[in-house]
């Protein structure tokens, strides 16, 4: 049971976190585990900061025993699952992963916390950019599907969707993706631009035209837009690519 000192350092703490004071953030969870050792919430900070420094090492440590004294604690085994990746223990890596979304799965609110959903999403983004750097593009697909299910706020996973489908061959899929991308979400440019390297590569100029022009009225400084009317204006054979 946290003590009202403990509830006042814990609120300053998260303050200082969220104004990127880190070292005296820092400083005031280490207060707060002095006072409480059993306190996982602090100990979740001092890993998320030692993560933002780099310190993946005492970053790993932190969230262990953030574990070791809440065996739920979704957002910790997430996060060390996610650096344990990014170094190389990849089994590891999976099998902390696959507990904790079963333990999600398990709890009846948890599925619904939004906070939690685009953590496994960005978990699903970064399997799928794996599956598409080897060229395995069938789990590729499944995994960008599943972020995207997690995190319906992502929408560059669109693009990610439509990418596939374009090296899949399914090109008129691929149209369809961006198009629905382009229309639910009209002030989302890369859909726009993405649509018209597509048409641009099927050798629909004008189409391709047509989109860059739209979205290049909605925002007139991007540069991108402007160097791809350009060079579909000057009717070469210049090879564009989403």
């Amino acid at each position: 049971m946290e003590n009202k000192r403990e509830t006042q350092l814990l609120a300053q703490g998260k303050e200082l976190f969220n104004k990127n004071a880190l070292t005296k953030a820092q400083q005031t969870f280490e207060e707060v585990i002095e006072a409480n050792p059993s306190c996982s919430e602090a100990f979740f900070f001092i890993g998320n900061i030692f993560h933002i420094k780099g310190q993946l090492g005492k970053a790993v440590k932190a969230f262990n025993k953030v574990i070791e004294i809440d065996p739920n604690h979704t957002d910790a085994a997430i996060s060390l699952s996610v650096i344990l990746n990014d170094i190389g223990k990849y089994e590891e890596a999976k099998e902390i992963f696959e507990k904790a979304n079963d333990q999600v799965k398990k709890e009846s609110s948890g599925i619904q916390d939004p906070h939690i959903n685009k953590k496994f999403s960005q978990k699903h983004y970064e399997i799928a950019e794996m599956y598409f750097s080897y060229n395995r593009y069938d789990e590729s697909l499944f995994e960008y599907n599943k972020a995207s299910a997690l995190d319906p706020e992502n929408l560059e996973i669109g693009i990610k969707v439509a990418k596939v489908y374009s090296k899949k061959g399914f090109l008129s899929k691929a149209i369809e993706v961006l198009k629905k991308l382009k229309n639910e979400n009209p002030g989302y440019t890369p859909a726009r631009v993405a649509l018209g390297l597509l048409h641009y590569g099927t050798g629909n100029v004008l189409e391709a035209q047509t989109e860059w022009q739209n979205a290049l009225a909605k925002d007139p400084s991007n540069e991108e837009l402007q160097m791809y009317l350009n060079l579909s204006k000057s009717a070469t054979e210049t090879n564009l690519s989403i």
